[in-house]
């Protein structure tokens, strides 16, 4: 996720490494709060701090090394402070200012708006919309530092706000991951993933290469509207190699819609081969011995086909299939017989239900 750079006095940065500093804990999560300050954008003097991070060991290093980047030693006077391109001071997203202030794992600070999370969650965004700013520093906006990383954080904001990330190209692992942080925050993926919303396009995007993967996301979720598009991109895919772990993430219920969508499309392209090209009245030309002759060979043709066809098979191959026959016959009704009978068969599959 990109942010921008901004050089900042900072007042407190001057206070002794030594003093204590104050963290409010919350469930799941850890708030530090900031100082008085002169302008938003400067981030807390407790947030410099190394001493108490928040994180686990793992995270605390990883914090520490990003800060050590991203906060570099007071030139002049001066801090470099990392915030979102997006969630920044001033952004104008709404028409009021932000009243709390995100920092992630990476130490990325995003601006955003208590009431809009307390909007799309059922917890209080995992407690933090409940936070008071430390009455010790006076400072009036809370600053909570979360576990997730600013590439996840950046989507998760996105979707609260309905923006679309897609400038900044997120991966289907970081999309994948923003979802699996929704129940963390008390937020529905029903209705983040909605068919309107600008996340389910772009999880849609990515059906085409990871077609099981974000099959699996929406069936894990219950988001339909998600599943129902993404299952036409697995037509082609064999379902005897989902994996178990695979199929445990899916359910029971997404998994068998997902085996009846093939069985049927396989079923129907069964019904529609079977039925021969009508016959025509025997003429001496042509008699009913020979226009059988036309019943065999579409027989064996269609059961060629029937055998190697996959639920996706293209209406190209039903042609190159079947069309050929009528290369073999030298009456000109039972050419004109054949090509009706194929033409049928090719539009009523191409209206066969693809999806789920």
């Amino acid at each position: 996720m990109d942010t921008y750079t901004e050089s900042l006095n900072w007042s407190c940065a001057s206070q002794s490494a030594t003093d204590p500093v104050p963290f409010v804990k919350t469930p799941g999560l850890d708030h530090v709060d900031a100082p008085a300050l002169s302008q938003l954008l400067t981030p807390p003097c407790s947030v410099i701090s190394p001493i108490s991070s928040p994180l686990s060991h793992a995270q605390e290093d990883s914090f520490e090394n990003s800060a050590s980047d991203n906060f570099p030693a007071e030139i002049d006077g001066d801090i470099i402070v990392p915030v979102s391109t997006t969630f920044f001071p001033g952004a104008d997203i709404l028409t009021f200012p932000p009243d709390i202030i995100i920092l992630s794992s990476d130490s990325v600070f995003f601006y955003v708006h208590s009431s809009v999370l307390l909007a799309a969650s059922f917890n209080a965004f995992n407690g933090i919309t409940s936070i008071s700013p430390n009455q010790d520093c006076d400072a009036t906006e809370p600053v909570v530092l979360v576990a997730e990383h600013s590439s996840i954080l950046n989507i998760i904001l996105h979707s609260i706000y309905d923006m679309s990330c897609s400038h900044y190209a997120p991966s289907f692992e970081s999309l994948s991951s923003a979802v699996a942080a929704f129940p963390k925050y008390g937020l529905s993926a029903k209705k983040l993933v909605a068919h309107s919303t600008s996340l389910y396009h772009l999880l849609l995007s990515h059906a085409p290469l990871h077609p099981l993967e974000v099959y699996a996301l929406a069936a894990k979720y219950d988001v339909y509207d998600l599943a129902v598009p993404t299952s036409s991109h697995l037509l082609s895919f064999p379902l005897a190699s989902i994996s178990d772990e695979m199929a445990d993430i899916i359910g029971s219920k997404y998994l068998r819609q997902l085996f009846f969508l093939h069985l049927g499309r396989m079923d129907a392209l069964k019904r529609l081969l079977l039925p021969p090209p009508p016959l025509h009245p025997s003429m001496e030309s042509c008699s009913f011995e020979d226009q059988k002759q036309v019943t065999r060979a579409w027989a064996l043709a269609s059961a060629y086909l029937a055998w190697d066809a996959q639920p996706d098979v293209s209406m190209s191959a039903m042609q190159s299939a079947l069309g050929p026959l009528k290369e073999q016959l030298g009456c000109g009704m039972c050419r004109e017989s054949l090509r009706v009978r194929l033409n049928h068969v090719i539009v009523q599959w191409s209206v066969i239900k693809r999806t789920i």
